[in-house]
């Protein structure tokens, strides 16, 4: 099983594109995998013959265990796979052991020997084990190096629950475990009463013993009653993308206050920039342009005047990026959505950005993106234009603290002021929005970043763009 980005433990087994006895060629798809970040294709490592599969769809595999096997070089598809004969063992003597004597008496009196079959002690399960700690338990997700450790430590998942997490949307991470762990041990544990001798009748001393205190906990919300559907609907089932997607949108509006301010932008610059420019875009770099380039360099122009909106919250502190890292949201064949992340977006035009936009949507919608490519993000964006939305509220994208939302182009009468005349002139417009988390950025702030990400869209035209 590869390892498919830093925080990714174990991947689970899709589908076998080739079969046992297949000839594949290194770099050739074999198989199909999903982890808790991204689904993807893995390319066969070498060129040759599959001769055994280790494990199957739907097995979920720790990161580095063998899964296949193949067998490397010209060697035939029948040779490959032949079965190869067992070798029988040597035949060995092996002692019978003794048998367990135990003394009996007889009628006369003296011992005889009493032969019973040995009795293997029942084993004893480990000191400090517990129930194996489930992946996701309610909200919760738990990696394997967490559930590793609590299982060691004897903790159970009820204990676990409590932990306070300080990780991606609350999980409890390994820092977090291993400090209860330290304050756990820490405690002061019962020291052993010494028994105190026995007192003659006439000293005796009443005692009253101390009640133990109880710990009292409070008792779980009551479950909302499950609905009952009638026979006229169908249920389908969320696939595992969309759980995912779903899990997270919840997580995020629990963890931060959305609030969202909106603006409006004349870009009608930027569509005559479009207009004249995309053919011979195209023609030279061999990739299409399109709008949304221009809307992640606006964007990229704003938050670099405005550091503040590219941070992240751990706990009480903030955490300021560097780097302009831009998630933006992709739609992939089967609806669902993932988000790509253009690595230090601050140091590309908008040439480069429409070459990584298009690699990276590209590889999305194939299943070829790494999962450290939809990690990492500071900040995100949202094109919801080619849909015809004038408007939203996006969710943020934990754990960044903002998202921008860009939207549909429409050519509508406004007010311009020409040489000191007010003028009704046909534009372009859109709407842009910025969702931010209010813990940590306030209105001024984040409705200053959107306005400089306006005027950065409104200084875009023909003369100023540079491809």
């Amino acid at each position: 099983m590869p390892k498919m980005g830093e925080s990714v433990q174990e991947g689970k087994i899709l589908r076998w594109v080739k079969n046992v006895g297949d000839r594949i060629e290194r770099d050739e798809v074999l198989l199909e995998i999903s982890t808790d970040k991204v689904d993807t294709e893995v390319p066969a490592p070498a060129s040759g013959v599959l001769v055994e599969l280790l494990a199957k769809e739907g097995d979920t595999v720790e990161v580095g265990k063998v899964i296949a096997k193949i067998a490397v070089g010209a060697v035939s598809v029948e040779a490959a796979t032949a079965p190869q004969p067992t070798p029988q063992p040597a035949a060995q003597h092996v002692p019978q052991p003794a048998p367990h004597q135990a003394p009996a008496q007889t009628t006369n009196g003296t011992a005889a020997a009493v032969h019973s079959p040995s009795v293997a002690p029942a084993p004893v399960p480990p000191q400090g084990r517990t129930m194996k700690i489930p992946r996701k338990h309610g909200e919760r997700f738990y990696s394997p190096l967490v559930r590793t450790i609590a299982e060691a430590e004897g903790i159970s998942l009820e204990e676990l629950e409590t932990i306070p997490g300080t990780g991606l949307g609350g999980r409890v991470t390994k820092n977090d475990l291993l400090r209860y762990i330290q304050q756990r041990a820490g405690s002061p544990a019962q020291a052993p009463q010494p028994v105190a001798p026995a007192l003659a009748p006439q000293h005796v001393e009443a005692r009253v013993a101390q009640p133990t205190p109880q710990v009292i906990t409070s008792p779980p919300p009551p479950q909302a009653p499950k609905p009952s559907w009638g026979p006229d609907v169908e249920v389908i089932p969320m696939d595992r993308v969309r759980q995912l997607i779903a899990e997270h949108m919840v997580r995020s509006k629990h963890t931060s206050p959305h609030v969202t301010s909106v603006a409006e932008a004349d870009v009608t610059g930027i569509i005559r920039a479009h207009q004249l420019y995309r053919d011979e875009f195209q023609r030279r770099e061999g990739i299409k342009l399109t709008l949304t380039p221009f809307f992640a360099k606006a964007i990229v122009d704003g938050v670099k005047q405005y550091p503040m909106v590219n941070v992240s919250v751990d706990g009480t502190n903030i955490i300021v990026h560097k780097n302009i890292n831009l998630s933006f949201a992709t739609l992939l064949p089967d609806g669902n959505l993932i988000v790509p992340v253009i690595k230090k977006a601050q140091l590309l035009n908008i040439t480069g950005l429409a070459h990584a936009i298009t690699d990276l949507a590209t590889r999305a919608r194939t299943k070829k993106l790494n999962p450290d490519e939809i990690q990492g993000g500071t900040i995100s964006l949202t094109n919801m234009g080619p849909w015809g939305s004038l408007f939203g509220t996006p969710v943020i994208n934990q754990p960044q603290t903002a998202i921008i939302g860009v939207y549909a182009v429409q050519k509508r009468p406004v007010v311009k002021e020409i040489n000191g005349e007010d003028v009704i002139m046909i534009r372009h417009m859109m709407y842009v929005t910025i969702t931010y988390d209010h813990r940590v950025i306030d209105g001024a702030l984040g409705s200053s970043c959107l306005r400089a990400i306006v005027q950065s869209l409104e200084a875009m035209n023909p003369e100023t763009v540079q491809l």
